[in-house]
């Protein structure tokens, strides 16, 4: 592959929150977040999350996926295709391990956001928009 090409790929890969040498399987994920340090101004690197989706049986939420965001504040593979089906899923956020990684205080030592899915064909996005005292997130796409 040409000088040209290989940068054209890192920049794809980097664009979709992949990593170099990492599975391409990532750019299908029907389930993306992507997390922003509105305090720094940039993404929430190593922010450790967990996926889970709520049980008919008993009302228990099982644990589909513990991971950290990457140097873009992403998540990349965080629903492989075919493993979402319609129900309620969490995304649980480990902010105060984040923040105090960073040496900072901060008012929430978590962030669970809740959402349900309807329709499993479609593609669903929660951002986070994250501060040591704030936190904002919506729907994206």
């Amino acid at each position: 592959m040409s000088s040209v090409a290989d940068l054209r790929l890192r920049m794809l890969q980097r664009h979709l929150g992949l990593q170099a040498g990492r599975d391409m399987e990532a750019v299908s994920s029907p389930l993306t977040t992507h997390v922003l340090d509105t305090a720094s101004g940039l993404p929430a690197q190593g922010l450790c999350l967990q996926l889970s989706r709520l049980e008919d049986h008993g009302q228990q939420w099982t644990e589909l996926k513990k991971s950290y965001t990457n140097s873009d504040g992403r998540c990349p593979g965080l629903l492989p295709p075919g493993q979402m089906k319609a129900g309620t899923y969490k995304l649980f956020f480990d902010t105060e391990g984040y923040w105090g990684k960073r040496g900072q205080e901060s008012f929430y030592p978590y962030v669970e956001v809740v959402f349900t899915i309807t329709n499993e064909t479609h593609k669903f996005h929660v951002p986070l928009l994250l501060s040591p005292w704030s936190y904002t997130t919506y729907r994206g796409s």
